[in-house]
């Protein structure tokens, strides 16, 4: 894609960058309050059946990925036109979600300024190494990214380290106004947490939160990571890097049931959403139906997006991810050839 292509790419995309006021507020009602009915119908079933209780957390954990969607597109400036809506009710959906919205806007930032930058990775980021710098790790460190990578503790233990602690601290080079933010976020989270306790006791409380967070932590986490990691992905180093080939062929169009596809708020559309995150949820979609271009990225499905579990590393010279057998075989073909 020539460079004068890539720049009518970008331009094509520009008219569905306009968020519709109506249509973000009928999204917000349409998110928000089934979340807190389920919630609360998950809350009266416990004294029915357990067995319809768990349905229902898991209801309620596909609208709390919703509501961050929302909150997503409230840290991109894209929900509401005004920059101080989108900060006002990112920061609610903040704390319904348990993000920290000041933090997390800033690295998510980052993360679209570098995503598929093999040199500056590291911020907003699935934690990925490439095969040399595995193979020259100390063993401690493989140690560690071999846990981190292990798919029960990313998507089993992930969850809880999200919400209990990377998601509550800021870190030393925060502003002032971030870290208030999270103070904010933090405090309304323990109020509202004591409030329910006091009112239906720890145990209801325990049963119906800790599913729902859970569970919509592990489908974040899963979206995040297999719309990056995907087969044919694109990773570059600074020098030969671009923008555009990184959301175009760096970012995959995931192709999910409509249910599915309507709960996950269209992030499906990465493509689009990476190329221009000025794109609101609602509008992803359409720009992917009515820009040509976009319709040739790589598509994933359910099925075929499974086979990201297997990846651990990225090899460099194959423009591919391998697992930690391939990674041992293409070490001893190098030091075979050096030999």
């Amino acid at each position: 894609m020539s460079k004068q292509q890539q720049k009518e790419l970008k331009q094509s995309v520009t008219p569905f960058a306009q968020p519709n006021i109506k249509t973000s507020i009928i999204q917000i009602i349409n998110s928000i309050l089934p979340f807190f009915v389920i919630w609360f119908l998950a809350y009266q079933s416990i004294a029915v059946s357990l067995w319809l209780t768990i349905p229902l957390t898991i209801a309620a954990a596909g609208f709390a990925v919703r509501i961050f969607i929302i909150f997503h597109d409230c840290a991109h400036d894209s929900f509401f036109e005004k920059k101080k809506t989108n900060q006002i009710v990112g920061t609610i959906t903040g704390i319904i979600t348990h993000f920290a919205f000041a933090k997390w806007k800033k690295t998510h930032a980052m993360h679209h300024a570098t995503s598929g930058n093999l040199d500056k990775r590291g911020t907003g980021d699935i934690w990925m190494m490439t095969v040399e710098e595995y193979a020259a790790a100390s063993r401690w460190k493989k140690i560690t990214y071999r846990l981190y990578r292990n798919p029960f503790v990313m998507f089993g233990l992930g969850p809880f380290f999200l919400f209990l602690l990377e998601n509550r601290f800021n870190d030393k080079t925060a502003k002032k106004s971030e870290k208030r933010n999270t103070y904010l976020i933090n405090g309304s989270i323990a109020a509202i947490y004591a409030l329910l306790i006091w009112v239906i006791g720890w145990q209801a409380f325990l049963i119906v939160q800790l599913p729902v967070l859970y569970v919509s932590g592990a489908l974040g986490i899963w979206l995040f990571y297999v719309q990056h990691q995907f087969e044919d992905s694109y990773f570059e180093n600074e020098e030969r890097w671009n923008f555009v080939k990184a959301a175009v062929d760096g970012s995959s169009y995931y192709k999910l049931p409509k249910i599915m596809q309507w709960l996950s708020g269209n992030i499906g559309f990465h493509h689009v959403h990476h190329l221009s995150p000025r794109v609101p949820n609602y509008n992803l979609e359409k720009t992917h139906e009515q820009v040509t271009p976009l319709q040739q990225v790589t598509t994933i499905t359910l099925w075929s997006s499974l086979q990201s579990i297997r990846f651990r590393l990225y090899d460099e010279d194959n423009k591919r991810f391998v697992n930690f057998r391939e990674m041992k075989y293409l070490m001893k073909q190098k030091n075979h050839q050096y030999n």
